[in-house]
């Protein structure tokens, strides 16, 4: 497949990537080309945002959490018939799982799909050291191909020319624009993250600023050819074999919930199963003939009072896991389900009470970053013990309760040592919910045996009905 492409990396978090990657995307889908988004690393966000400026779905692309064999084929697999691919990197270029810069790391990705990289820099308050500092990314990795350089922050076309002068000849990577300070054009953020695009008041009118802005000062016809002398790829993703039909799974999606990995639910499709979407803020009750339940991560903390006020919502969904529906609950997930949502402010919100915990925020970081999963006991996605990658990010503790049951031990593991063990994934009638984000495709048999318990509930429910 031959799929033009690039990279944009940082030189590290808070240079701008989001903003520029978003204009750029919105700069070429204004020229009608089918831009197809990635996300390199396990944010949920920022692939928000590019699915609102493409309209096509972005994907996650974690080195970390998938194997080299599987970026590719997930690469080629959603890049297919599009235009062109502009993949946002994470953090720093060489910022990865640890100090790995060959795992989990915006270079690591870039030479699994074989795409140049575009850097972006902050050029505020330099000059020639901007040449010094793009000098370092070059050398400090020669197999990562990086091809252009961006400069974010800058004052004016002088302050540009004189940037790009040096950068240009002691490094010989070619500048291909910039873009000056808007206060318009902020992204805001929320935990270390940007606020996530449903709340964004006048996006449209965002985005629309920041393409003109990328139209104006970037050179859309220099990245373009850039993109077009990559290699062809070749690794055909193995079809999915259907394991049942009409297997209906619920899944929450709204201003609260909407934290997926586009691909996990492509690989639920691809194993049988319907999606149907509904919402916890606004809807009455769980949409009818579910034989599964699948709630995302989120901000719940952030719209507790409106959860708490839907209390039909809270009984319906309580009901179906008590009748033993099969449900598979992430991080915000596991916070709706638990009694009640503590916030910073100390208020105290009722929450669907499955699990006998509460979630109370924090004004810290909890857990962040990438941790081993190993299931210790059976659960509704998992037949038995198994091990998976995975990423934590959230603020918010559970309280330890000595009626909960837990399946997982988590463990932080650095330098092929165990830093850190704790306990997760706290399992009550056919239900789970966990801390943990898992990207199904880093062990294919926890979809398989979701939809499988799906299935079974499915069958029980038949029999019932024809008794």
């Amino acid at each position: 497949m031959k799929l033009p492409r690039f990279v944009l990396a940082g030189t590290q978090s808070g240079v701008g990537k989001t903003t520029i990657s978003t204009g750029i995307m919105a700069a070429l889908k204004n020229r009608g080309m089918n831009v197809q988004p990635f996300k390199v690393g396990p944010d949920y966000i920022d692939p928000a945002f590019h699915t609102f400026v493409t309209e096509n779905k972005s994907r996650n692309l974690d080195s970390f959490m998938l194997d080299e064999d599987t970026i590719k084929k997930l690469f080629i697999k959603n890049g297919k018939d599009k235009d062109i691919a502009v993949i946002e990197g994470v953090m720093g270029l060489y910022d990865g799982y640890g100090v790995k810069k060959d795992e989990g790391s915006t270079a690591h990705v870039s030479k699994i799909i074989k795409a140049p990289v575009i850097l972006i820099i902050n050029g505020k308050g330099m000059s020639s050291s901007a040449a010094a500092q793009v000098l370092g990314y070059k050398l400090y990795d020669e197999d990562v191909d990086i091809k252009g350089i961006i400069i974010n922050n800058i004052s004016g076309d002088a302050h540009y020319e004189l940037l790009k002068e040096s950068i240009e000849r002691d490094t010989k990577i070619k500048c291909v624009g910039y873009l000056k300070p808007n206060k318009n054009i902020e992204l805001k953020s929320r935990h270390l993250g940007l606020i996530p695009s449903v709340e964004v008041k006048n996006l449209e009118r965002k985005i629309d600023e920041i393409a003109k802005m990328v139209e104006e000062t970037i050179d859309l016809d220099g990245l373009l050819a850039i993109a077009s002398s990559t290699p062809e790829m070749d690794a055909p993703l193995e079809k999915i074999k259907s394991i049942g039909e009409n297997v209906n799974i619920g899944v929450p999606l709204d201003n609260v919930f909407n934290f997926y990995y586009e691909d996990n639910l492509d690989l639920l499709k691809d194993l049988g199963a319907n999606i149907i979407y509904f919402s916890p803020l606004k809807d009455e009750k769980l949409p009818q003939d579910l034989q599964g339940l699948y709630i995302g991560g989120g901000f719940p903390e952030v719209f507790a009072k409106e959860l708490e006020g839907n209390i039909s919502m809270k009984n319906s969904i309580k009901e179906g896991i008590e009748k033993g529906l099969p449900t598979y609950a992430e991080c915000g997930g596991l916070m709706y389900l638990s009694e009640a949502i503590t916030t910073l402010e100390g208020k105290k919100y009722n929450m669907v009470g499955i699990f006998h915990t509460e979630s109370k925020m924090t004004k810290r970081l909890q857990r962040f970053g990438y941790v081993h999963v190993n299931m210790e006991k059976s659960c509704v996605i998992a037949k038995e013990n198994k091990s998976t990658r995975a990423h934590e990010f959230h603020r918010s503790m559970i309280e330890d309760h000595e009626k909960n049951e837990y399946v997982y031990r988590v463990d932080k593991i650095r330098n092929g040592e165990k830093i850190k063990s704790w306990q997760c994934g706290v399992k009550k009638y056919n239900a789970l919910g966990a801390y943990a984000h898992i990207h199904f495709y880093s062990n294919i048999s926890i979809a398989k045996d979701f939809v499988e318990n799906c299935l079974r509930f499915k069958d029980r429910s038949r029999e019932k009905y024809e008794k």
